[in-house]
């Protein structure tokens, strides 16, 4: 329907098969800022594997006191309030720093995920899940399955059903009828942590960067399925204008995939070009909007989202586009570097000590472990 967008991304994916056997999943990771009882699903299905949920809190509908009290009795419960992002000895990137004020996403989910890679590391887990609050597993077996693929595949992500998985100007494009696929993403991923070492910039589509070398995509896959929570991405416009800068570097990336080109070539005239196209795009699901079949207010709705994408898109620059990825190239070896110099912990209170930064208040943390012995790293206390 437009010659300026890939809707799908699909066909970079290989098919995987199904693995020689399922695998343990170390624990479940699921950052969250709803309110705890989000998280029941999460608590079940990880009773359901024998593994602890590690849920990471903030805001102000959440913390770890709450979700330790709605645990199950069976549920090993690693609850941590993150309060401050400072707090952390987790790298300053310069990924955040090259980035205008204008640009810069306001949220802590990537730094969630990556103190939950740091965690995994100094416990010695070699295969957890990210989980979002929001996402409903079927079939428990689905991740044991992608753990079991893991031993060929840096992460593995579940299909996403039920509601889609995209952008505001995805969704958009999808209303004036446009075919549009999800990718995989952070929602459903089982990672494996001791050779694939990746971080998650604080961007939008920070887990398309996670799944990304330095030249193309890491090696992954895609099995089982998950359940998306309907969700309202027209409900305002700045989710548009806070999506707009990660949404132009990730498919801008992937388009060059997608034409089995690399990295590498994602230089200034790639850029220019691109945001070209990004910006034709743009205008052209406006054009069609008028025929939608929307209702009016609902009409009125998208269009203020595009608008809001569209007016943020006209701010960024080809060069900015080059030297964020090239900050990004540097984050990877400084994370690189950083975590393989953490060191191992026996406990998840020692742990958490470890990656607090001196000087800043502790985090504040809730366990309720089972009774069987789990082995030091995996005790929780």
């Amino acid at each position: 329907m437009s010659s300026d967008h890939h809707a799908s991304h699909r066909h970079l994916l290989p098919s995987a098969g199904a693995p020689a056997s399922h695998a343990r999943i170390d624990a479940i990771v699921v950052p969250t800022a709803r309110p705890s009882l989000y998280l029941k699903h999460a608590v079940r299905l990880s009773v359901e594997l024998g593994c602890p949920l590690v849920a990471l809190c903030s805001g102000r509908w959440t913390d770890a006191a709450r979700v330790r009290a709605l645990a199950d009795p069976e549920a090993e419960i690693i609850a941590i309030d993150l309060t401050s992002v400072e707090s952390l000895i987790l790298p300053r990137f310069e990924t955040s720093s090259v980035l205008p004020a204008v640009f810069r996403r306001g949220t802590d989910t990537a730094a969630k995920r990556n103190l939950a890679l740091a965690l995994a590391r100094v416990l010695g887990w070699e295969r957890i899940v990210f989980l979002d609050d929001d996402i409903e597993v079927g079939a428990p077996d689905d991740l044991r399955q992608a753990a079991g693929l893991l031993d060929d595949f840096d992460a593995v992500g579940l299909s996403i059903g039920g509601f889609p998985d995209n952008s505001v100007v995805c969704h958009a494009y999808r209303a004036v009828g446009g075919e549009q696929e999800s990718f995989i993403g952070g929602g459903a991923l089982a990672v494996e942590i001791s050779r694939n070492i990746s971080f998650f910039p604080d961007i939008y589509n920070e887990d398309w960067f996670y799944m990304l070398e330095s030249d193309g995509l890491r090696p992954l896959a895609v099995t089982g399925q998950v359940r998306q929570a309907p969700y309202d991405p027209f409900r305002s416009p700045d989710r548009a204008r806070k999506e707009e800068f990660g949404d132009v570097l990730a498919e801008g990336i992937f388009w060059l995939l997608d034409e089995g080109r690399t990295i590498d070539e994602a230089h200034d005239p790639h850029w220019t070009e691109f945001l070209a196209r990004r910006r034709r795009f743009i205008l052209g699901i406006l054009d069609r909007l008028p025929g939608a079949n929307l209702g009016h207010g609902e009409r009125r709705r998208v269009e203020e989202a595009l608008r809001a994408s569209l007016g943020r898109l006209m701010l960024i620059r080809p060069d900015l586009c080059s030297r964020y990825l090239d900050a990004w190239r540097s984050d990877l070896k400084v994370w690189r570097d950083f975590v393989e110099c953490l060191p191992r912990a026996g406990s998840v209170r020692q742990a958490l000590r470890l990656l607090a930064r001196p000087g800043h208040p502790a985090m504040n943390v809730h366990l309720r472990t089972r009774k069987r012995a789990l082995g030091s790293a995996r005790r929780g206390d």
